[in-house]
Formats: C-alpha cells, structure tokens, sequence
C-alpha cells in the first residue's frame, strides 16, 4: 500500500503513468533533465544566416572599486546615478541603451567590492567589449586582476581606460606597466591593446573611449537573428510588492515582445509589460537591449537563462520542473539549521570551546545582491563557527521572516531593506535581532567583529516616527511636497528621514520644511496631517512611507 505522503520510485511512477494513459516527466537535477526540457523549445530557425542583422554592441564596464566605473557611465548617460547608490559604491548590475552618432550602444556597469565576483562574472559572460577602467592615482588592484581574468576567459576584447589623470599623483605609466604584467600590453608599447587615458569628472578624453568602442564593435561584425522567439540573460532580479517579480534581463537573439510567454530559470510566466532604462514602457526589445520584464511567477536567479516559449504550457512545465530540481538539491545542500545561535552569543560559545552555528535569515532588495551577501558570508566560516542559511529571498523584511527568525533561533539580516512598523513590534516581541546595512563592506565587517567578539560600540537606530504619504503638490520654487498622514510617533522639522517604497529604501535624507495649513511647525503628532518637503527628492508617489529615525549610542559589553 502507497500513502498520500510517501514518495515513489522513477520506475513505479512511469508504470502508473502507462496505467492511467498520461505522460509523465521524470526530474533529474542533472544535466539530462536540461537536456529533455530544452527538448520542448524548437530553435530550428535561429541559426538561419539569411536572417543575421547587424546588432548594437553589449559593453561592459568593469574594473576596482572607487575606480570611476559609474562615474564614466554618468558622463555618457549624462545621469547622475552615483548620487543614488549607497556609499557611492555600485551594488548592482546596471544596463543602459545609450545612442552614439545614431547608432546603439549597450552598456553594462558591474560592482568592484570583492563580493560581487559572480556579478562582475555575468557581466562578462553576456559582453562583447570589456572595458576595464584603471584609476591613475591607485593602480591595478585586486578586482582589476580578476575583472581581466573573467574578461579573458569569457575570449572578448578589452579596451583599457586609465581614469582619474587629472589627479595630481596620477601615474598612468605605471598603471601601463602593471597591465603589461597580465598580457595587456599598449599598441604604443608594440602591443594590441588599446588604452585610452582619460578623466570621467573632468569629461575628458571619453569621445576618444567612444571611438574606440565604436571601432571595435564594426571589427566584430556583431549580428543576431532578430526574427524569431527571444532569448537571452536575466541580468538582476527583485520583487516589488506594487508591481511583483521583476527581472532585468538582456536580450541575446529573437525579439521579446509583450504577451509572449517566457520562461526563465525556475520562473515563468506571460510578458506584461516591458520597460526601458528610463522607465518608459515598449512594446517590444530586440537583440542586445535591456529591459525589465514583469509577468513572471517568482524572482529567477540573476545568470539564468530566459526563452520565449512556444506556448504558456511549456513555460510553466520547464520552470515547474526547474524549481523543484531545485528544491531537491537544496534541500540536499543544506542540513544544519538546528540548533543555531544568535549574533551577540556567537563569542561566548566559541569560548566555552563550542563549535557555533550561526542561522540567518538574509533578505535583499536585488538577487545579484543576495547572492553577493550569501557567498561573502559563506567565506566568513571557520572551523569553530558554520554558517547556515535558513531563508534567503528578496524584498522587505516580513512577519514571516521574523517568526521563521524566531523559530530557529536566527540573526535577520537585512541588505537594502527595512522592516515595517509590523515587523519591527514582532521582532521586538519575539526578540529577534534584526541587523541592516546598506553597504555590503559593513555588513562583512559587522559579521567578523562578532564571530571574533570584537564588535565595537554601536549606533542604535530608534524609529521616532512614521508618515505616510497620502498626496503630492506641486509648489513653484519648491518643488514637491508630500501630504501626509502621520501614523505612529512624532515628526520633526530637521531629522533623518528614511524614504520606503514597499519596504525597499529608496533615498535617505532630511526634512527641509514641515506645515501644518499655512504654518510652519517644529514638529507634528500622531494622527494629524501635514506637508512635509524633503531635501533633494521629488520622486513622491500615494502611499510611500517617510520613517524619521536617530542615532543612539550603544556601547558594547
């Protein structure tokens, strides 16, 4: 006798289907299961030489962090998206379609911190044209040498833009003889490299840096088959409660249009809707353009692989059947949640001549950071301290998350995120230690000071208020401001203020001016309203939450 809870073996399985008269698709987390579902995509056409056309170059921007890979992006977008990134340090893959002398370019800027070598590794694979950005005051670093081994073994051609020498310590010989070390060596030293010297703040020497590319990418003879079904990357993934999962992907061949179904890792699901780096909704994307996709039935993973399906049937048969060859070797992956110990006893047991497990709950605003914070913290283990993950996911942090947290005894630890008020009451009810950052050095910091019981004095954040945003004016001179409702707490003219949009920080600054009616006031209470302007920011939507919070010193025991 079988119960409804016991599992069957491949032969029984495949003697019931023949039984019953159904098909049935045996999942093997190997690579013959890969094998049978790409079986289900029909790519007979794509490789038809009569239908290549010339395709828009992908170019990759890598190198050392602080190095001025954003920067040198800013000056070609002419957009200032460092001014928005955490410590001025890029955390995320950015993919930008940018037009040069009427032709179109595809630019992806890629992290430099350390942790973020799966993410520099994406960038290279799905790149035509690397460009390795080199600081003239500071040399080859440790990232710059793994940003030329992954541009190598992914056999593209790099273009070295030795940045910064308007510096007055610049020395960009140096930085030549440093290259030439790991095969690089300059067409002005007899060698087929091209550098480009260069000052991304000054706007130096980047039409030079556009030429080359440009050069370059007709010598490659870049072409894809744009007729046919698409297929390309996810380049970055996350969840946004307003608009559900959404991935960054780049289109490789075909052309994605809205409706199709498409399948992507272990997520599936119909196209709704695509939009642009400027956040403009189209209709379709062809080769090498980048585009955000929403429609899908969960986050993939950023690096895999996304298809147009013939119809939504075979969408969801190859994710379903991916997600669970995933759940099964997850499952395998990962056995030591029991029994864990908390962040700030961590020292204690290890003292005691315990070997401590440490259980995390990680939620990130992105995968590629998720994915980032995960590795790095798998590399913090030692042989007295183990780490094990007891959820990972993307969005902000949950009453699930806590009492998962609570339940196993876990450290929350959130990268880009925030709980809300919620949240905040429960974990302080379960006593669940919620740990945030913002910048992942600090969270790699935080997390070896404590498995070595070093942790310093820290600052306390205490959340003193919580407004939500019920209306936009527009005011000459001013700008927006922001109607508000104040749910809980008091708000004060000159705090910090932390901007939430479905629980992802999305700016931190102060309030510049507070009104009640006509008034200007000190501060406002709980349940009353007002008009709060803020410093620098006017991307104001309905039902945004402004959290003002402070800073208390706490001093570690």
């Amino acid at each position: 006798m079988v119960t409804a809870t016991m599992s069957l073996g491949d032969d029984q399985m495949e003697l019931f289907a023949l039984e019953v008269g159904a098909e049935v698709l045996l999942v093997d987390p190997g690579q013959q299961q890969e094998t049978e579902l790409q079986a289900l995509f029909d790519d007979s056409d794509d490789d038809d030489e009569s239908m290549q056309q010339t395709r828009p170059p992908v170019i990759t921007v890598m190198g050392h962090v602080d190095h001025g890979k954003t920067t040198l992006l800013d000056r070609i977008r002419s957009a200032n998206v460092v001014a928005g990134e955490a410590g001025g340090i890029t955390q995320h893959i950015g993919a930008y379609q940018v037009e040069k002398d009427g032709k179109k370019v595809t630019f992806i800027d890629t992290p430099g911190h350390a942790a973020f070598s799966k993410m520099r590794m994406r960038g290279a694979q799905v790149t035509d044209i690397v460009v390795l950005v080199v600081a003239a005051d500071d040399g080859v670093m440790p990232q710059t040498i793994e940003a030329i081994n992954h541009a190598k073994a992914a056999d593209v051609p790099i273009i070295v833009a030795v940045n910064k020498i308007d510096k007055d310590n610049a020395d960009p010989q140096r930085v030549l003889t440093q290259l030439a070390e790991y095969e690089l060596v300059p067409e002005a030293w007899g060698g087929d490299t091209i550098v480009v010297e260069m000052s991304a703040q000054q706007n130096l020497g980047i039409d030079d840096l556009l030429e080359q590319l440009t050069v370059i990418a007709e010598l490659e003879e870049l072409t894809a088959n744009p007729v046919g079904r698409a297929k390309g990357v996810v380049l970055e993934a996350n969840l946004d409660i307003g608009r559900g999962p959404v991935a960054t992907v780049l289109v490789d061949k075909g052309t994605l249009k809205v409706g199709d179904p498409i399948v992507a890792g272990a997520a599936w699901g119909k196209v709704r809707a695509l939009i642009n780096e400027r956040g403009e909704q189209i209709k379709e994307a062809g080769p090498s353009t980048p585009v955000q996709v929403l429609g899908l039935s969960s986050v993939p993973q950023a690096g895999d692989e996304f298809r147009s399906a013939p119809d939504e049937k075979t969408a969801r048969i190859v994710g379903d059947a991916r997600g669970h060859s995933r759940r099964v070797l997850s499952q395998r992956g990962d056995s030591r949640v029991q029994g864990g110990v908390k962040l700030e006893d961590i020292f204690s047991q290890i003292q005691a001549g315990e070997v401590a497990t440490l259980n995390l709950v990680i939620k990130a605003d992105v995968q590629g950071s998720l994915e980032a914070v995960s590795e790095s913290l798998r590399k913090l283990e030692r042989p007295e301290v183990k780490v094990a993950f007891v959820h990972r996911g993307v969005g902000g942090i949950t009453e699930n998350d806590i009492t998962l947290a609570a339940t196993t005894n876990a450290t929350l630890i959130g990268f880009n995120v925030r709980p809300d008020r919620k949240s905040r009451d429960l974990a302080e009810s379960e006593k669940v230690e919620i740990r945030t950052y913002e910048i992942i050095y600090k969270l790699l910091e935080d997390m070896e000071r404590a498995m070595l019981g070093l942790l310093a004095p820290e600052f306390e954040e205490v959340v003193t208020g919580e407004a939500e945003v019920r209306e936009i004016f527009r005011v000459p001179k001013l700008g927006a401001i922001a109607g508000c409702f104040i749910r809980t707490g008091v708000i004060t003219r000159g705090t910090k203020v932390r901007f939430l949009r479905d629980g992802t920080i999305i700016w931190k600054g102060s309030i510049q001016s507070l009104r009640r009616f006509k008034d200007d006031v000190r501060e406002v209470r709980e349940g009353f309203e007002c008009g709060i302007g803020l410093s620098d920011f006017q991307d104001l939507k309905p039902g945004d939450l402004i959290e003002t919070f402070e800073e208390r010193e706490i001093a570690r025991v």
